[in-house]
């Protein structure tokens, strides 16, 4: 380690973005990487278990609704009230909290007897998970230099969609062998095995502790730690912040410039996922009932993730670069063309692979990209709080996406029509993202860190 002069005050977001990259920043990008992929896997268990739970307690699809339904509102509800919590307690405190909650309950539904037993436990695993993605994200972001940030969120996030293949591939090995609850007790053991490891080695916030008047040693301490170097001791923290007219963090959201961009983020990320959560939901059923085999279908839905996956690397590689709120707009915008080009080429067409990668790669791509622009947008006092609200009102778009779709096949749509709706949203959102901007509100002061 190396020792700094303690001559003037350390602004701690400038120190981390002129030094450079720790191996300390790059295990917690490691991490987050990994509550992310725990994350995924926990979400998409249920897709994967629901066949064999139906024969097991014979039970129809329209029965087990409440079940597939109640971990989407938990979501909702943990991403709603993790921010403010981690806001108040801290990043560190409520994201293990949350992978707790969610290891848990997902190994205790291994055990659930009956639907209410199961839909309850899936709405309690179900918070936990709605409260570890925003946290895992402003944590990184706020140990994330600039030049690198977008990319090191990005990075984190694709664990998302490993996750949700890895549990699918799992699901196949082990419901034969097994059966469905062997599956549901893996996906939760894997959070429950992270938690020790999240204990001894995921850090504060530095920002968070500063606006908080932590000691300056302990402060010194976690920052050291995380950046490799060594403070004498004597060191003042500071953290350049606006002025705030008010201290709640729900507040802050609606305050002195901040209102627009907070509407702009709920509307871009509720637009797509709605559009994600239709296109990934029904796609195979539409493709099935246009006369291509479960197994085409299924590799042409999975086309989607991957190209989501490369798309989220190459949207926060370009964010870091130029203008992030443009690249997510163009991108936004690229994937309406898609997909209204996926409606004109229709189900059969030998192009349809390639405009389903592409839409893939432009819409979760710019999706994922806003997860890495968001938590800029906000003060340290209220980031937690803007990026998870982000995430729990962009949910309702996911569950009106899902209802939508199966809307619009019983009123007898077809493949292109479905399909070509989506332009709509998508265009929303690319318009949207616009009015977003980062860092709204007043010039920033100083903030210090109290001498304790």
């Amino acid at each position: 380690m190396s020792s700094i002069p303690s001559s003037r005050p350390i602004e701690i977001k400038s120190f981390i973005d002129e030094r450079p990259i720790s191996p300390y920043q790059w295990l917690l990008v490691a991490l987050c990487f990994l509550i992310v992929i725990a994350d995924g896997m926990d979400v998409a268990i249920m897709g994967f278990v629901t066949p064999s739970i139906l024969a097991d307690w014979a039970i129809s699809r329209p029965a087990f609704g409440l079940v597939m339904s109640a971990a989407p509102f938990g979501l909702v509800v943990g991403a709603l009230v993790a921010g403010p919590s981690s806001d108040r307690f801290g990043r560190r405190a409520v994201l293990i909290v949350s992978v707790l909650i969610f290891g848990l309950f997902t190994v205790v539904a291994a055990y659930a007897t009956n639907l209410a037993e199961m839909a309850l436990l899936r709405f309690l695993a179900g918070t936990g998970m709605g409260a570890a993605m925003p946290n895992t994200t402003t944590l990184l972001a706020e140990y994330a230099p600039q030049r690198r940030r977008s990319l090191m969120i990005t990075l984190m996030f694709t664990g998302f969609t490993i996750g949700s293949a890895a549990i699918g591939l799992a699901a196949a090995h082990m419901i034969p062998a097994y059966g469905w609850r062997s599956v549901l007790v893996l996906g939760g053991a894997l959070p429950l095995a992270l938690v020790p490891v999240l204990v001894l080695f995921l850090p504060e916030s530095a920002r968070l502790l500063t606006l908080r008047g932590a000691g300056t040693a302990r402060i010194a301490a976690t920052l050291g730690r995380v950046t490799g170097h060594r403070f004498a001791g004597t060191e003042t923290f500071v953290t350049e912040e606006p002025p705030l007219q008010t201290r709640t963090p729900i507040g802050v959201l609606f305050s002195q410039g901040y209102g627009a961009t907070t509407l702009a983020l709920w509307v871009t990320y509720f637009m797509g996922l709605m559009v994600i959560y239709l296109l990934t939901g029904w796609l195979p059923t539409l493709m099935r009932d246009a006369g291509v085999s479960i197994e085409t279908a299924s590799v042409v839905t999975a086309l989607f993730q991957i190209g989501g996956t490369l798309g989220a690397v190459v949207v926060g590689w370009l964010m870091d670069r130029t203008r992030p709120a443009l690249v997510i707009g163009a991108t936004y915008l690229d994937g309406g063309l898609m997909i209204v080009a996926l409606s004109a080429a229709g189900v059969t067409s030998s192009s349809m692979a390639l405009l389903v990668f592409a839409a893939g790669f432009c819409m979760s791509g710019a999706q994922t990209g806003l997860n890495a622009f968001a938590p800029g947008c906000y003060p340290t006092v209220a980031r937690a709080t803007g990026v998870s609200w982000m995430l729990g009102i962009g949910r309702f778009g996911s569950i009106l996406g899902s209802a939508f779709g199966g809307t619009l096949l019983g009123l007898g749509w077809d493949f292109s029509a479905i399909v070509l709706v989506l332009a709509a949203p998508a265009l929303c959102a690319a318009l949207a993202i616009a009015l977003a901007q980062p860092g709204a509100g007043a010039p920033p002061q100083p903030r210090a860190a109290s001498a304790h």
